[in-house]
């Protein structure tokens, strides 16, 4: 009789565990975003893991069978998306040209000085740089005017401001349409014309979160409106591969290259607690005609964000 509260009170905590970890990731299943708090809670699904093992503790202590196999069937699917999602075939054509893509965002400009030496110490072959503004890209493009004479911006204060650094010559395209700087180019790499876009969607703030969507879904576009070209799309998405959203991205035809290189699951946001906790919104997408062979994820102080650097391929069509 003394055990009966206990039991009862370890019932009642472990169903509102799994019942919160349930809605979330029945969003994740039905392929949905949802509204707040879900997209927000979505970032960090890998550690929904935590509150379900405690669930299923809670279950086990309080001898709640049917709480015991919802908590399984919880941590299964949580397992189960935990996976890669997209492309994992390499391309088989010839290799045409390596290159090192390096994207940042440098928080209002104030990670610019701590970028500066790594750009010199990782020499990338291509730069973008988010929340870049009129201060940052006058440093950057002072620094580094004979290493990359090419660039292509969006000038603008606070958050708004971004930047593509090339060493490859660059025509300028209109960019993709946003709250904040997404620039767009065609590099001549090599003789082959590769696009490029900077990503920098509204984040899913709550108030936000169709704004959000509505961006992502403008760059999903752009992914899939010339899939003969060479892609390169970059930048901090504000999204994880656990977002609808996002993945709508990759299935116009892209996949991530830290996936690519086996760190589809590095976080990169907030640097301060991404050893411990965080997610991974910070991309470099690729469209098929690429291969990846290394992924970095480099903390700056300054920021919130950690840098990503990758080695990729390119690679002629088969």
């Amino acid at each position: 009789m003394t055990q009966r509260p206990g039991r009862r009170l370890g019932s009642w905590s472990a169903g509102l565990l799994l019942a919160g970890v349930s809605a979330v990731v029945g969003f994740r299943v039905a392929g949905s975003d949802g509204i707040t708090p879900v997209p927000q809670l979505l970032a960090f699904l890998p550690w929904l893991i935590v509150p379900t093992g405690l669930g299923l503790l809670c279950a086990l202590l309080a001898r709640w069978w049917p709480g015991l196999v919802w908590g399984v069937a919880v941590l299964a699917l949580l397992a189960w998306y935990i996976e890669p999602y997209g492309r994992t075939a390499e391309p088989t054509g010839q290799p045409l040209a390596l290159l090192r893509v390096l994207t940042s965002n440098v928080e209002f400009g104030r990670g610019t000085d701590a970028l500066v030496p790594q750009i010199r110490r990782r020499h990338p072959d291509l730069v973008f740089v988010e929340e870049c503004e009129y201060t940052c890209q006058a440093t950057l493009e002072r620094d580094f005017a004979g290493t990359y004479p090419h660039r292509q911006a969006v000038a603008a204060g606070g958050s708004h401001g971004s930047l593509i650094l090339s060493r490859f010559p660059l025509h300028a395209t209109a960019g993709v349409r946003g709250t904040m700087g997404m620039p767009g180019a065609v590099a001549d790499v090599r003789g082959h014309a590769v696009r490029l876009q900077l990503a920098h969607p509204m984040p899913p703030l709550p108030g936000q979160v169709d704004l959000w969507r509505r961006e992502l879904g403008r760059l999903a576009a752009f992914a899939a409106a010339d899939p003969r070209t060479p892609t390169i799309l970059a930048g901090d998405f504000n999204a994880s591969q656990d977002h609808a959203a996002f993945r709508r991205i990759l299935d116009a035809g892209l996949t991530d290259a830290a996936g690519l290189a086996g760190h589809d699951r590095t976080p990169s946001w907030p640097s301060r607690t991404a050893s411990v906790i965080g997610a991974q919104i910070d991309h470099v997408l690729l469209s098929p005609d690429f291969s990846a062979t290394a992924a970095h994820f480099l903390r700056l102080t300054g920021t919130d964000h950690r840098a990503l650097v990758v080695d990729i391929t390119l690679h002629q069509r088969g």
